[in-house]
């Protein structure tokens, strides 16, 4: 039986995830698999990927994923990375596409007009390199990995969640946005843990070792209803 999957629909770099996995986990059978049937018997699933989310809605539907990842999503412990977690959302402006619809909420691109500095410099788009990600919310997959830790990114796009209660961590760029997103057995993140050394392969041994319980508590104590 396969202990983690990781989900393999042509878009990106995904043995470097499964390796970083298998790192902190190196007693646990990793799978890199396109197949629904494994995904399904997987006790863990990550959803990682790169590049344009049309085409990522594309292949993924192309190889007859979308019922196992949309069940996963719902039913085991969950790891959104990139694009991964723009696809849980319902829809991009990237392509005027929808997406997966399990989290509500829309994939924005960063506006040219806001990308400046305190210093008046034009910063770039996609974003791409460290950022500090300040922690919103106690969870699991946080734990021994201090807010404001820094964390690798390449990304045009980023989520924004209907539900600021999903929100699990934010990064600014130059305005704050959400680069963590949480909601019962899903935890979603717009870096890259794979690429974000020790911090990362925190996240990743958390992952891991995470056993999700049906509700989440934001950091203020209030707790919130189940989106999923």
């Amino acid at each position: 039986m396969t202990d983690i999957a990781v989900i393999d629909y042509g878009m990106g770099n995904l043995r470097s995830v499964a390796k970083a996995i298998e790192h902190v986990a190196p007693d646990l059978a990793v799978s890199v698999t396109s197949d629904p049937r494994i995904v399904r018997r997987a006790a863990r699933v990550v959803f990682p990927g790169q590049g344009a989310m049309p085409d990522c809605m594309r292949e993924m539907d192309a190889r007859g994923l979308r019922d196992a990842v949309v069940t996963a999503a719902r039913e085991k412990p969950f790891l959104g990375i990139c694009i991964g977690l723009q696809m849980l959302f319902e829809h991009s402006e990237e392509g005027d596409v929808s997406g997966l619809g399990l989290l509500p909420g829309t994939v924005r691109r960063f506006a040219a007009a806001a990308m400046v500095d305190a210093q008046g410099a034009k910063l770039k788009v996609p974003h791409m390199g460290w950022n500090e990600v300040h922690q919103t919310m106690a969870h699991p997959l946080w734990e021994g990995i201090p807010t404001a830790s820094r964390f690798y990114f390449v990304h045009s796009y980023y989520v924004e969640p209907a539900t600021p209660q999903l929100v699990a961590g934010y990064s600014l760029y130059p305005s704050s946005f959400a680069c963590a997103v949480a909601s019962n057995n899903v935890f979603a993140v717009q870096f890259h843990p794979e690429k974000s050394h020790a911090a990362g392969l925190r996240l990743l041994a958390n992952f891991v070792a995470w056993q999700p319980l049906r509700y989440m508590a934001p950091a203020s104590g209030r707790s919130h209803s189940p989106v999923l």
